[in-house]
């Protein structure tokens, strides 16, 4: 950010507090204090028929750690590109990623007005590497990409992350665009890194708490089957395990309990 940025105050006076936020709402599911009124109502709303969404957006949070580690560790994968960063908590991407590799390069992205007046936090990095942030829409990816190549060299591999952030592109055909766009912009040897909410687990409450938050929520979702998360890896090789629920993505010994959040990571080859 520049000198001529906005303020943290002038970004925080254009939020709409009166409606919940999903980055706001998964900031409390987490523990933060980066929510309001009616992000915490909307959580106890979901909460009291689906308990286990703090446990889903847990299990979320390690498999981003899990995969960032294996990415800047055995992979040596040193740039990232974020996208739907949210809100700054405990573990971020560089921090995973400059604690295995100093100089790896991230860049994140959001268009959240409290996640840009976070950006400083964010925007924290190693000396030898460099974190910078994109105020964007994920329905934008030619602004990303120009953007994002201020800071990364998309002649290099590139791991591209996006977490809980496919299911707010409620058409599958955009959905799959964006992706597409995305992972055609990097060289062979980059990486695609996706969770997205199902029905396999409890699908009952799912269905009742996405059908809540799109009569209220800030921006509609929706939850698609594991057959289609898989189709955003076609022509990506996936890693071991394959597509699963976050929980059971190289657990390390952590809690394997089934989430409502499938993963994957992928490779490309060609």
């Amino acid at each position: 950010m520049t000198e001529t940025s906005p303020t943290a105050d002038d970004l925080l006076a254009k939020l709409d507090i009166g409606v919940a936020h999903s980055a706001r709402l998964w900031n409390y599911l987490l523990g933060g204090k980066d929510n309001f009124a009616a992000d915490r109502e909307a959580a106890a709303q979901v909460l009291a028929y689906m308990p286990e969404l703090v446990q889903s957006a847990r299990f979320n949070r390690e498999f981003l750690g899990r995969a960032v580690r294996y990415l800047a560790g055995p992979a040596e994968i040193r740039q990232f590109l974020d996208i739907g960063t949210g809100l700054p908590t405990a573990d971020n991407t560089h921090e995973v990623a400059q604690a295995a590799a100093a100089e790896s390069r991230i860049v994140y992205v959001d268009n959240d007005p409290m996640v840009l007046a976070h950006a400083r936090a964010l925007l924290s990095s190693s000396p030898e590497g460099a974190t910078d942030y994109v105020d964007a829409d994920m329905r934008d990816p030619d602004r990303i990409l120009t953007e994002a190549r201020r800071t990364l060299d998309f002649d290099q591999p590139v791991a591209i992350m996006l977490l809980g952030i496919l299911n707010f592109v409620v058409d599958d055909d955009e959905a799959h665009g964006i992706v597409r766009q995305l992972v055609d912009a990097v060289p062979p040897g980059s990486y695609l890194v996706i969770s997205h909410p199902t029905r396999e687990v409890n699908a009952e409450a799912v269905d009742r708490a996405v059908q809540m938050w799109n009569a209220g929520g800030s921006a509609p979702m929706t939850v698609r089957s594991p057959q289609d998360i898989a189709r955003f890896f076609d022509g990506v090789d996936l890693l071991e395990p394959g597509l699963v629920t976050c929980s059971q993505w190289r657990p390390n010994g952590n809690d394997t309990t089934p989430a409502s959040e499938y993963c994957a990571v992928g490779r490309k080859n060609g």
